[in-house]
Parts: structure tokens; C-alpha cells; sequence
């Protein structure tokens, strides 16, 4: 029986075993200076070989173009075919950007987790949000979280291989009954069994829990948090940490879920039963382990904790210590303001309501120097039917309604995490061009906090 290559599929297999070959990987940009400049790529092209082996994604890609010699089989956008024959140094890459990670195509969910967001989601909208991504290439290369439940034998055979690790996963509950339940798949009770194989063999993972009120909460969830410790031990854990993050609902899921949202009680609760599990696993591990997302704070209107309380945040990206880490960007960005403005600015600063309240020590700081007026909207969204809304879930149609009528200055500046990445459109497929068309102002987006204060002071982030 032919087998999978641990990079790439050989082109030269014979038909009757020959497998459905990927797609070919599409240039999207060429680095100027890199090998891939100064061998004529350029946007378009198809890479359609390497060595004689077609890449299944980024990562095999990678691992190919890493040796020192190699044959390259190219067809440019007229389809014509060309071989490139190159000598580099080993591991040094081509310096391609291409349009797709994956060239085999995306690994979807299979499991009916009656939480899941992608379901809570109006019909009509871009096909790409709709897509159920559960795929550990992606979780490699990206930090997506996936469940393990769809990985086939010669997938934890490329996992173990490539050593793609760490990976990400949602595992909501270590009890086999609880997470089958959760995420209806009887495969998802094979969880602790899984975890015990990157254990065996050194790779490891970052947990994921959605804690839903009445489910996975209270002793499921202390029970969930000791196994996963209990992968953290040793000079290599299987386990490097666990967010612990609230079930977002929207008005659009499914009707009798019996799903019930995170208030302000519930969040107390689980602040309250984290906090001591946290400094039990310090004592025990040399690390909290376990981070309750920002939100947690944010909804039981308590203070974030300080930055140390972090350590090196591992789960960042996953919303835990994301908004202290603004702060303290904010409070770096904002030590050495100038006492006045040469020309008066009215700014409004538009954020998810939830966050608003945290951020406005900020906004006042900033404020201090005169000729400035910054305004502060944090606004719900009526498109999720959420009140208490981070701000990149804000839609076009949240914009539109909660600024409607209110005078915003000479320029709104909009939080680019609103819009999909590396395209300039809202979760409910709103235009920026479109917004920016009804609004009477200007829109100016920031991506991070030099960005916001360079706009108040209406100085170029490049000034020195």
C-alpha cells in the first residue's frame, strides 16, 4: 500500500496507488532581495513541485524548500512550465508569500458542539464564515484550536514525524461522558488517552476550555483543570497551559439549546474558583497554568490582574491578558505626550462596550493635553444581540447604529481587528469603503496603541 511521505507527495508514484494530488501553491508576493526575486517569480505563478514532491501545505513546503539543492517545477500564469535548478544555503527559504496555507484543502469539524459560534451565525453571509476549521496544520502554523477528533492514523503518524508541535486544543472537559456530550462525538472522550501520547513522545499543547453555565462549570471544571495540571509536570509538559474562556452566545443559535449566557454572578463564581487552582498549581508546577480570560474580569466588573500576574502570556492570543497587554502598551505609548496641541482635534475612538470602561483612564491621560478631545464610544451589538460586546465582534451595522446622530469629531479611528484579516469587510460583510461612505467623517484604523496616540497628536508613527 503506498504511504504518505513525511513531506509531500511524490509525483512519481505509480497510477493505481497514485493519490489525489493538492492544488498547486500560488504566489501571492515575492520578497524584494530574496532567492524567489532573483530567480523571476513573481505573483501568480504556480509551484507545482518540489524535489519532485507536491507540497500539502505550508509546513511541507517548508520542510522542502530547506535543503540546499533544489529542482523546482513552475508554471506561470500564460501555463507555461519551467524547471529551476538552484544551490542555497540549507534551511535558507525562497521568500514566496503565498495565497493559501493549505493546498489540499481545510480540515473541517465534525463534531455538533451546540456553542459553537460559526452555527450562531445568520444564513447569507461570505461562504468563508461558515467554515468549521478543526485542522492541526492550522493550529500549527497559526495557533487555531482544533478538538483531535477528525485526525486519521496518518495524521498523528505527520504530527509525530514533523513534530508539529505545540498545537492548540479545545477541551472544554476531560471527563470522556462530559466532552462527548459537549461536543456530541463519542471520538471526543478519547481525549485523556491523546494527551498521554504527546506525553510519549515530547510534543505538547496549549488548553482550551469554554466554560458553559450549568455544563462544564463548577466541579467539571476544577476536575478539567487538575488532569490537564497533571500533563504539566517534568522538564517537557504535555501541557503547557489552559485558558479558561466564557461561552459567547448570540441572538441567531439555535432555539432550545439550553444554553444559559455568562452574567455578572457566574463570572464571579468562576473568577473565585480559578484564583485559588491558580496558585495551587504555581506552588506546584512554578507556574499559574491556568488563565481565565480577560472578559471574566471585564463581565464581573472587577479589576484585570496586574502584569506579572501573567508571567510571559501564554494564551495572549486567546483573549487571556490581551487587554492588560494594550494597557501597557497604552501607558508606554503615552509617557512622553506633548503639553498642547499647535491645532485643535476632536477624535472619537470607537471599542466593544465591554472593554470601554477599562480603557477610559486612557482616554483621560490623553485628554490632559490641551487642544485635544478624544471621545470614547463603546457601543453594544444589536447585530449578536449582545450588550457587553468585545470590540472585534462589532459589525459595520453596529457602527452605523450606536454612531448614528453623534458628532464624532473630525475622524472616527476604528480598531483594525474588526475587520478579516488582510481584508477590509466586517463579520456581517459590511464594506470598510461602504462605512465609510455613510459616516460623516473620515476612518482612520489603528493596530495598536502608537497608532492611537500618533492619531490624537496628529503626528506620523514614523515622526521622530
Amino acid at each position: 500500500m503506498w504511504k504518505e511521505p513525511s513531506a509531500g507527495i511524490a509525483l512519481a508514484v505509480a497510477d493505481d496507488v497514485q493519490p489525489r494530488l493538492p492544488q498547486p501553491a500560488v504566489v501571492a508576493s515575492v520578497e524584494p532581495g530574496s532567492i524567489g526575486a532573483e530567480l523571476g517569480f513573481e505573483p501568480g505563478d504556480r509551484l507545482l513541485s518540489i524535489n519532485g514532491r507536491r507540497p500539502r501545505d505550508l509546513i511541507d513546503l517548508q520542510v522542502l524548500v530547506g535543503e540546499e539543492e533544489l529542482v523546482l517545477e513552475v508554471e506561470d500564469p500564460s501555463g507555461t512550465r519551467h524547471t529551476v535548478e538552484l544551490e542555497k544555503d540549507l534551511d535558507e527559504g525562497l521568500g514566496l508569500v503565498f495565497t493559501e496555507a493549505l493546498f489540499d484543502g481545510l480540515r473541517q469539524c465534525n463534531n455538533a458542539c451546540p456553542f459553537c459560534f460559526i452555527d450562531q451565525q445568520p444564513p447569507g453571509r461570505r461562504r468563508s464564515l461558515y467554515l468549521k476549521d478543526d485542522d492541526y496544520r492550522l493550529s500549527f502554523l497559526y495557533g487555531s484550536y482544533l478538538t483531535l477528533t477528525n485526525l486519521t492514523p496518518a495524521d498523528w503518524q505527520r504530527i509525530e514525524e514533523q513534530r508539529l508541535s505545540p498545537l492548540f486544543v479545545s477541551v472544554h472537559a476531560t471527563d470522556p461522558a462530559l466532552r462527548s456530550r459537549l461536543l456530541v462525538n463519542p471520538r471526543a472522550g478519547l481525549l485523556l488517552e491523546q494527551l498521554q501520547w504527546f506525553a510519549d513522545r515530547d510534543l505538547q499543547i496549549h488548553a482550551q476550555v469554554v466554560v458553559c453555565p450549568g455544563l462544564n462549570d463548577g466541579p467539571a471544571l476544577e476536575r478539567t483543570l487538575t488532569d490537564l495540571a497533571g500533563f504539566a509536570t517534568g522538564e517537557w509538559p504535555a501541557v503547557l497551559s489552559a485558558a479558561v474562556v466564557p461561552v459567547g452566545l448570540t441572538r441567531f443559535r439555535p432555539a432550545g439549546d439550553a444554553l444559559i449566557p455568562v452574567d455578572r454572578a457566574c463570572a464571579r463564581r468562576v473568577i473565585a474558583q480559578v484564583e485559588p487552582l491558580q496558585e495551587q498549581f504555581r506552588r506546584q508546577l512554578g507556574s499559574r497554568f491556568a488563565w481565565l480570560s480577560d472578559e471574566w474580569y471585564l463581565l464581573a466588573g472587577l479589576p484585570l490582574p496586574p502584569r506579572d500576574q501573567y508571567e510571559d502570556l501564554p494564551q495572549q492570543e486567546n483573549g487571556v491578558g490581551s487587554i492588560r497587554a494594550f494597557l501597557e502598551d497604552l501607558d508606554r505609548a503615552t509617557r512622553q505626550l506633548p503639553t498642547h496641541l499647535a491645532r485643535p482635534r476632536r477624535l472619537s475612538w470607537v471599542v466593544g462596550r465591554l472593554v470601554a470602561e477599562a480603557l477610559q483612564p486612557v482616554v483621560e491621560r490623553l485628554n490632559r493635553v490641551e487642544g485635544l478631545d478624544l471621545v470614547l464610544h463603546g457601543l453594544p451589538s444589536p447585530y449578536w444581540g449582545q450588550d457587553q460586546v468585545v470590540t472585534g465582534l462589532l459589525t459595520g451595522a453596529d457602527l452605523l447604529d450606536g454612531l448614528k446622530g453623534r458628532d464624532l469629531g473630525q475622524c472616527l479611528l476604528l480598531p483594525s481587528v474588526m475587520l478579516r484579516q488582510g481584508e477590509p469587510v466586517f463579520l456581517d460583510d459590511m464594506s470598510l469603503e461602504r462605512l465609510e461612505a455613510e459616516l460623516p467623517v473620515p476612518v482612520q484604523l489603528l493596530t495598536g496603541a502608537d497608532d492611537l496616540v500618533a492619531s490624537c497628536i496628529g503626528k506620523s508613527v514614523q515622526d521622530p
